[in-house]
């Protein structure tokens, strides 16, 4: 957790509160939509994104209580800055089964992280679709479960079925209708369930 609220960041929020009302939304909802908002400069976010409060409730629960955070690339878990991340794309193996399988990377990072985090962890997706769809594909299989998806990769192949994919399944998600996205966006969710009760 953060120890202080930088200046220019509660005067971020305040330009941003006076254009954009969201007070009318659950508080963790209101906390994630301000974040991604707050992170992109762009108020639009707030009609795109789709949120679940039981579902961020249960990730922020599950982050304050130590439950591992999965990224899919090094980008998101550098973002989250109250938190240490296993970075999917990087565990050991990767490159092997995404050459045998026929695998993005993505994808296969998802899947050997899912073979070493199969119940309990919070998983954050900012980059590639194919590693969101490989997580939703494996949640199908019973192959893993989660109190949340941080569903927002970015991409003009793939995104919007990913995250529909996701949002049908159905899994305890954020995600975003467009196919916009990226590890700014999806690390913002993460520290705004993390950094709820501090928002300015």
């Amino acid at each position: 957790m953060r120890a202080t609220v930088h200046p220019i960041e509660v005067q971020s929020y305040a330009i941003l509160r006076s254009r954009l009302d969201v007070s009318d939304l659950p508080p963790l909802t209101r906390a994630v939509v301000e974040r991604v908002v707050h992170t992109s400069a762009d108020p639009s976010w707030a009609g795109d994104l789709v949120c679940a409060e039981d579902a961020l409730r249960a990730g922020r629960t599950a982050l304050l209580a130590g439950a591992p955070l999965v990224t899919d690339v090094r980008m998101v878990a550098v973002g989250i800055t109250a938190r240490p991340a296993t970075v999917a794309i990087d565990l050991p193996g990767v490159r092997e089964l995404a050459a045998a399988e026929g695998l993005t990377r993505s994808a296969a990072g998802i899947r050997v992280a899912v073979g070493e985090h199969p119940a309990g962890a919070v998983w954050a997706i900012g980059n590639a679709p194919t590693a969101l769809a490989e997580l939703v594909r494996c949640a199908v299989a019973g192959l893993v479960t989660m109190p949340l998806v941080v569903g927002l990769p970015v991409g003009f192949v793939g995104a919007v079925a990913a995250k529909a994919a996701l949002r049908s399944a159905p899994l305890p998600a954020v995600s975003n209708r467009s196919e916009r996205g990226g590890a700014a966006a999806a690390a913002a969710a993460v520290n705004a369930l993390l950094y709820s009760e501090e928002t300015p």
